[in-house]
């Protein structure tokens, strides 16, 4: 992540207050109806099968937006690996507010642990390589700083965080860029922006053979076969190209493997964040004694 410590909370209250906002509005009807004001109680979070948890800080951050005065207690970190039926945080306090912050905290926790385990499950296939998971930006709108941190939690790596600190010269650039102009853009890109990552799509052998000759950090290989990138590899070993290859495009987790094996040194999943199923958890409560 490349946020500061003191952005990387303002995220996290920002999106604790909105999520607060959008799902308890000016008032939670069915607790203020169903459970006395005094009532006080105290509920676990649980984890209803195996993964790797993500979004702790923002699930704690909800509970703190409904009710400054309930205690949270973390009793598991963003990256560790859980079993079905873990307790992986205790609220204690007002009956009404917990009930009030369960829907938000539960989303944030399953949609990041999701992210989190799915990320987890594509670094395990392609263990014992030197390939990198990537992610992208495909992500949920609003949301993208926590699913980044997700990711890391999971342990891949960030790619860009948006387009103002990368420049990535894909297929739908390209449409407008002749192939002859393709050297010039590069060039100009260098000595206007040289403190930013500069990477450029290749949608075949060729062109990325091309590209290997350029002044760019790195050449994403897009949709291509491990065959394809097998040669791409081998015709960069050849040149001495010192230009970085990334993979990408329709990345499951057989062909993660596949493509690892080739000696890339980046996969990019879009999945990641755009497919990743939310992992089950719950929210347990009891009168406290």
């Amino acid at each position: 992540m490349d946020l500061s410590q003191k952005d990387w909370q303002a995220v996290v209250r920002e999106a604790a207050s909105r999520a607060v906002g959008e799902d308890v509005g000016p008032v939670d009807l069915t607790s203020r109806v169903a459970v006395p004001i005094e009532a006080r109680a105290v509920a676990t979070l649980v984890a209803r099968e195996p993964g790797v948890v993500a979004g702790m800080e923002v699930a704690e951050a909800v509970f703190r937006e409904v009710d400054g005065s309930l205690k949270w207690k973390s009793l598991v970190k963003d990256g560790d690996r859980v079993v079905a039926g873990c307790v992986v945080a205790e609220v204690r306090g007002s009956a009404r507010s917990i009930l009030s912050g369960e829907r938000s905290a539960l989303n944030f926790l399953q949609r990041l642990s999701g992210v989190a385990t799915r990320t987890a499950d594509f670094v395990r296939a392609v263990q014992g390589t030197k390939a990198k998971i990537l992610d992208t930006r495909k992500t949920t709108p609003g949301l993208r700083a926590l699913e980044r941190k997700a990711v890391l939690a999971g342990g891949g790596v960030n790619h860009r965080s948006g387009l103002y600190d990368a420049i990535l010269m894909k297929e739908n650039h390209q449409v407008f860029l002749p192939q002859e102009k393709m050297g010039e853009v590069i060039q100009k890109c260098r000595q206007e922006f040289p403190e930013f990552p500069l990477v450029v799509e290749a949608d075949s052998v060729d062109l990325a053979i091309q590209l290997l000759r350029q002044p760019i950090d790195r050449v994403l290989l897009d949709n291509m076969s491990p065959q394809q990138v097998a040669m791409v590899i081998q015709k960069r070993a050849e040149m001495g190209s010192g230009v970085g290859l990334e993979a990408s495009g329709g990345v499951t987790l057989e062909r993660a493997r596949a493509l690892a094996e080739t000696g890339v040194e980046w996969i990019s999943v879009g999945s990641l964040t755009h497919s990743a199923r939310a992992l089950d958890m719950s929210l347990d409560i009891q009168k406290a004694p």
